[in-house]
Order: C-alpha cells, then structure tokens, then sequence
C-alpha cells in the first residue's frame, strides 16, 4: 500500500505515485469516466505505460493508437503525448529520472 496521496489532475482523473527512487517513479493515473483526457503534453522523461484496466485512445506524436487491458509502450524523452479514456481504467506509468514535480 503506498503512502502518498491521491491527486486530482483533471475532471474524472487522479495521479497516486505508487513509488519512487531518483532514477525511476511507478504512478497509477485513474481515469474514472468516459471522455476524461491526459492533456497533451511533454517531458524530459522516457516514460513507459502499461494499461491496467480500461480502454485508451492515446496520441505519440503524429500517430494514434488505441490500447486496452495488457497493453505497454515505451514514450520517448521529449515526444508530444496525451490520451483519451474510452472505457474507464488506470494506467500505470513509470519515468526515468523520476519525476521530481509529482513529489
């Protein structure tokens, strides 16, 4: 069970570091309802993501995929990326470095 906090990050989206060293972060994102978004955006951070749970429609770049239950992929440093929830799940995130801002 992990000791930090359940953050709001949107509407029908929460973020909860599930565990951190500095060299890599595990965060669980929680998306509660259909239509709820993981805004556009980028980091220094190669992130990997794995889908727990629920169905995904998710921007890299130029290109758009859909995943679901057992889906993973790797987001390289600095790529533009959001998604958007087409079933309610989580994804669980991890970063390298970690992600000092989510501390």
């Amino acid at each position: 069970m992990s000791g930090f906090p359940i953050v709001p990050t949107g509407e029908n989206v929460t973020r909860q570091v599930l565990s951190d060293h500095p060299e890599l972060m595990v965060v669980a994102f929680r998306f509660g309802a259909r239509g709820a978004t993981g805004d556009p955006h980028s980091h220094p951070h190669v992130q990997s993501t794995y889908v727990e749970s629920g169905r995904f429609r998710f921007t890299l770049g130029e290109e758009e995929r859909e995943v679901g239950p057992g889906d993973s992929f790797v987001i390289p440093s600095g790529l533009t990326h959001g998604c958007v929830c087409l079933e309610p799940g989580t994804l669980v995130d991890c970063f390298t470095p970690r992600r000092d801002d989510f501390l």
